[in-house]
């Protein structure tokens, strides 16, 4: 497939990456290209574009900050977007320093982010996935041996279903918690996720679900 990425940031270049790695074609979408340089030099097949241009691959990205993630896919257009797969790893973090190693959201119990994601450009197929992890550890992590867990959600399940084979090809193992208002729990796992690195520097480890037959 063609990988679109509507952001530039470390999350899109390690994906990015990754997907390079295990042989789909990427473009990365961003406002400020400079930033995509040092990327664009190790990754000489990948290239670089417009949200718009971005947007116009098989299968879309959304990986900016959450208070910016509307306008970016404003910017890559509706009509790009329409009946596309997109994999949503932004979060609704406030751009406020942590309490205590807690970060903050603009999003409560009763909404999400990619709630209001989808109301605004229904016609995408959003799932939720990649926003409880470090860039270190997206693509084909090493737990000794251990698959680590990737909460996703969605509406649409030929969408999840596509996400849940480059989860497993990405080394990881997907739990499908249902339609797109699990992203109200979902999402506000990445707080938790963050605190051991804010408290303590730590910053390489993933969630793993557990169940018993």
């Amino acid at each position: 497939m063609k990988i679109g990425f509507i952001g530039s940031g470390i999350v899109a270049q390690t994906l990015g990456s990754g997907f390079l790695k295990h042989g789909h074609d990427v473009i990365i979408g961003s406002r400020n290209p400079d930033k995509l340089i040092d990327w664009k030099s190790k990754n000489p097949s990948g290239s670089t574009g417009t949200f718009e241009e971005a947007a116009a691959a098989d299968l879309i990205v959304l990986a900016v900050k959450g208070p910016a993630a509307s306008h970016a896919l404003r910017l890559a257009g509706a009509a790009n977007l329409a009946g596309k797969t997109i994999i949503d790893a932004s979060n609704p973090v406030q751009d406020v320093p942590p309490d205590h190693g807690v970060l903050t959201l603009f999003t409560n119990s009763t909404n999400s982010l990619m709630e209001l994601l989808q109301s605004e450009f229904p016609s995408a197929l959003f799932v939720k996935a990649f926003n409880t992890v470090g860039a270190a550890s997206m693509v084909n992590p090493d737990f000794n041996g251990i698959k680590p867990t990737m909460f996703i959600c969605g509406n649409d399940d030929a969408a999840k279903k596509s996400v849940t084979a480059i989860l497993d090809t990405f080394g990881w193992e997907a739990a499908d918690m249902g339609t797109a208002i699990a992203a109200r729990a979902i999402e506000p796992l990445c707080v938790l996720w963050c605190i051991p690195g804010f408290l303590h520097n730590q910053w390489t480890h993933a969630f793993k679900l557990l169940t018993r037959d």
